[in-house]
């Protein structure tokens, strides 16, 4: 069982991208299981048509944890793909990393872990222990990171990869950088800058996603990419992704950037 997680910054089109990687991937035949860990819980709602599934922080306020069934967590999606989303804590109150350790050990005593491939789909801006769990933990085996040529895009990316460096020294962690994904937004040697960055941190560029309106158009429709337009170009693309991440066998420990080395490398791709 492979066991991935996209993490990247808040508004990045991480959710998107995920949705679109677990679609493909079911498309090929694969049984997929993917984890929102997001307090906002729309990870998986192209997944499911538009609708916002129960998250697992509800369930359990709701009714208890021992009350709680595998049918009332997991639903079915497009192509099969099952989904669930962990939720957070009622707003400014509670630890939002809470909802994806109570997920964790809730569909593990379901013994709801399980498929050929699990997507973690986890918030990136702030790598607080609940965040992190599922690199710490050792759920999550192989981290992608999502980003733009955008500099704070770039400067989360490299927080992530201090985690995961510093989480792979850790006997029970086993997380590795599987690579960098570039979710494009147009910029200017964009390609070029996101490649180098994954150099440099001694990873590389998995993926480049080209900026697409097929994209937004779907998502009107409540749909992925992969089931709106399954002959666009930009379906081709994450069927591509898919691809070579499930064949991805080349994982790296990350060696992040220091601050000051991350604005000089900003410096040598923006025209000031």
């Amino acid at each position: 069982m492979r066991q991935i997680a996209l993490y990247g910054k808040g508004g990045i089109g991480k959710s998107t991208t995920a949705a679109n990687l677990s679609a493909a991937l079911a498309e090929d035949g694969l049984d997929i299981l993917q984890i929102g860990c997001d307090p906002k819980h729309d990870s998986t709602r192209m997944l499911m048509h538009g609708t916002w599934i129960p998250t697992v922080l509800d369930l359990i306020r709701e009714h208890g944890d021992e009350n709680i069934a595998v049918d009332d967590v997991v639903y079915r999606g497009f192509s099969g793909v099952r989904c669930v989303e962990a939720g957070g804590p009622e707003p400014g109150i509670g630890c939002a990393g809470r909802g994806i350790i109570a997920t964790f050990q809730l569909l593990e005593r379901l013994g709801a872990l399980k498929g050929d491939v699990i997507v973690y789909d986890v918030l990136g801006d702030v790598v607080c222990g609940g965040f992190a769990m599922p690199m710490r933990e050792g759920y999550a085996q192989e981290i992608y990171l999502v980003t733009s040529g955008e500099l704070m895009s770039i400067y989360a990316a490299n927080n992530i990869a201090k985690a995961i460096a510093r989480l792979s020294r850790r006997a029970r962690s086993r997380c590795t950088l599987g690579g960098v994904i570039c979710n494009a937004k147009n910029i200017e040697g964009e390609e070029e800058m996101v490649a180098e960055f994954a150099r440099r941190i001694n990873s590389r560029l998995i993926a480049y996603i080209p900026r697409s309106r097929d994209v937004q158009i779907a998502e009107l429709h409540r749909q992925t990419v992969v089931e709106y337009a399954p002959e666009s170009d930009q379906a081709a693309v994450y069927r591509e992704l898919g691809r070579t991440v499930y064949a991805n066998q080349k994982t790296s420990i990350p060696t992040p950037l220091e601050m000051d080395e991350l604005e000089s490398f900003a410096f040598e791709f923006v025209q000031v």
